[in-house]
């Protein structure tokens, strides 16, 4: 999970790979290359707490995992899509990691049927207040909208006039004048 503590690792080879073949580790300038930003971002949603690198090495370089590119993913869904802010974006992230780790908690074999019903109560006001979140920016948009129809329907209406005034100041007058 890419909330969890980084796990040291030897150095790998140049190219900023490593790992085994099931999971090929990337070098910061690798990762940020596949997943479309800068590292300079990966920095950042690191140090904003979005986003903790799988591993580092001994010497402190970040290690980004196949899992951790999805949480980037995420994160530019959540930026592009919504329109989210990064604090906002915290919030869901926060939201689907808590889901996850109920997810988990419910399918283990040593829970309960009561401790199974507290995490579909924890697991619906979790659901409840991501989707407030995305409500709240949908209103936001939905305002933006109507103010921008006001606009264009002042807009039209103001070029209607001007073209019924020009076309009047074209017509030729009556005869004789």
């Amino acid at each position: 999970m890419s909330g969890s503590a980084a796990v040291p690792l030897k150095p790998g080879p140049a190219d900023g790979t490593e790992g085994s073949a099931e999971e090929k580790l990337l070098g910061i300038g690798a990762a940020a290359e596949k997943a479309g930003v800068s590292q300079r971002a990966l920095r950042y949603y690191q140090q904003l707490g979005l986003l903790t690198p799988c591993a580092s090495t001994p010497g402190g370089l970040r290690r980004y995992s196949d899992a951790d590119l999805a949480r980037v993913s995420r994160i530019r869904q959540l930026q592009e899509l919504l329109g989210l802010n990064l604090d906002e974006i915290s919030v869901m992230l926060r939201g689907e990691d808590r889901l996850a780790e109920i997810r988990l908690a419910y399918h283990d074999e040593d829970t309960s049927c009561e401790e199974r019903q507290a995490l579909v109560t924890e697991s619906l006001q979790v659901h409840q207040s991501l989707r407030a979140t995305v409500e709240a920016k949908r209103k936001g948009i939905e305002g933006f909208l109507s103010d921008l129809d006001v606009r264009i329907a002042k807009m039209q209406g103001l070029l209607e006039q001007m073209t019924a005034q020009s076309t009047a100041a074209a017509r030729p007058g009556p005869p004789g004048q």
